[in-house]
């Protein structure tokens, strides 16, 4: 089954110790989902701004949480099918109880503090993912405790993907490509196009089901732009009652996410022949997209992707209708670190993982963009595989 295992804890765990070697620290805190799951392999169930979680990760010793009641019996559910890193958890009240006594809400920085001191941390350095108020309100209790900021050198700690990470955003991509098939199959004039993402969404759960029985998988979106409106990457915000009608050019995005991993897998789609100048601009962002994918190679700058894309658009006298960079990272967020493909001219690593996805957008016409996601290597795999020729795109 495509799950991750304690062999990637071990990785990332291997990765924050020389982090925190490298830049002095005790321990490191994550406050944020996405930071929080990275950690400890556990989706959280509650938004930390409402309710403020935190995991802990000492140089010596195990990890620790701070945890919302609310996550009480997820995370027994899932400590008992073995899938979380974290046996030591603290939760805090939403409010009070005789029969229980937990700390409430308020009492937040007294209970860090507390569970700093008895873990040796009083003291300590500690590396923060943001600056956090509770965190700060902490050092009220522990004054020799110092926090330092440290994102941006744990945002590197996910540019390269674990091969178990990969495996299960290469089986994610195999299902986005079944999706587009069935797409492909479905899409005729008269169609309401939120009536057949849900369709294809409400497919694509049954063949999830099939696929990955008991896995942790849900869709961030199946969404549509057709006509006009697929001109805007992110379509004209007046969708509903909107239909597919003939001689339109369609965007079509999936974006799943199974155990935490997302992919991306865009296409573009013509409801009958396209005519002369859709099928030139087709046929430009396939190439723009194929180059990107070409430049995905190890040692090449990241922003080397993007600029290949742009090349090809460039070239082909389209550039005037490019609106956005060629794509971003992808992990355990759909748009993942780094975030900055046109500017960031640090070398590509063996693992990394990015959406490849040029746009060329024409006011009157439509939108033209094909994203595969891709694994950086000496030789860059492409980790969906629905065909990218204009025969293809034809469909009705």
């Amino acid at each position: 089954m495509p799950h991750i295992t304690t062999a990637v804890r071990d990785y990332r765990l291997a990765m924050m110790h020389a982090l925190m070697d490298r830049i002095r620290v005790d321990a490191l805190v994550f406050s944020t989902p996405d930071f929080f799951q990275f950690a400890t392999n556990f989706q959280l169930d509650v938004w930390p701004w409402e309710r403020p979680v935190f995991v802990f990760v000492p140089r010596n010793g195990e990890p620790f949480a701070v945890m919302n009641e609310l996550s009480t019996n997820h995370m027994r559910l899932c400590t008992e099918k073995e899938k979380v890193w974290l046996r030591d958890v603290t939760y805090y009240a939403e409010h009070p109880r005789v029969s229980q006594r937990l700390a409430l809400a308020p009492q937040l920085p007294e209970v860090v503090a507390s569970l700093l001191a008895s873990h040796g941390l009083g003291g300590s350095r500690i590396a923060v993912d943001v600056a956090h108020p509770i965190l700060a309100a902490t050092q009220r209790y522990l004054p020799e405790l110092a926090l330092r900021p440290a994102m941006a050198e744990m945002r590197a700690m996910r540019w390269v993907k674990h091969a178990e990470e990969l495996r299960v955003m290469r089986e994610l991509g195999s299902l986005t490509d079944w999706v587009q098939e069935r797409y492909r199959e479905n899409i005729r004039p008269g169609r309401l196009v939120q009536e057949l993402d849900h369709a294809m969404s409400a497919l694509m759960v049954e063949e999830a089901a099939r696929r990955f029985p008991g896995e942790d998988f849900d869709i961030l979106k199946c969404w549509t732009l057709t006509g006009p409106a697929s001109a805007s990457p992110h379509g004209d915000g007046a969708a509903c009652g909107a239909r597919i009608a003939a001689g339109d050019t369609i965007v079509n995005l999936i974006l799943p996410r199974l155990n935490g991993y997302y992919v991306e897998n865009e296409r573009t789609w013509f409801c009958g022949k396209p005519d002369e100048r859709q099928a030139r601009c087709y046929q430009v962002a396939a190439e723009a997209t194929d180059a990107a994918v070409a430049a995905a190679v190890t040692g090449r700058r990241v922003c080397d992707m993007d600029a290949a894309a742009q090349a090809v658009i460039e070239r082909a006298g389209l550039g005037e209708y490019i609106f956005h960079r060629t794509g971003h990272a992808v992990g355990l967020m759909l748009h993942e670190y780094p975030e900055d493909m046109a500017f960031n001219t640090r070398a590509l690593l063996d693992g990394e993982v990015y959406s490849a996805e040029p746009g060329i957008y024409v006011y009157g016409l439509g939108g033209f963009r094909l994203d595969d996601t891709v694994v950086v290597g000496e030789r860059p795999e492409v980790i969906v595989k629905t065909p990218k020729t204009l025969e293809y795109a034809t469909v009705a």
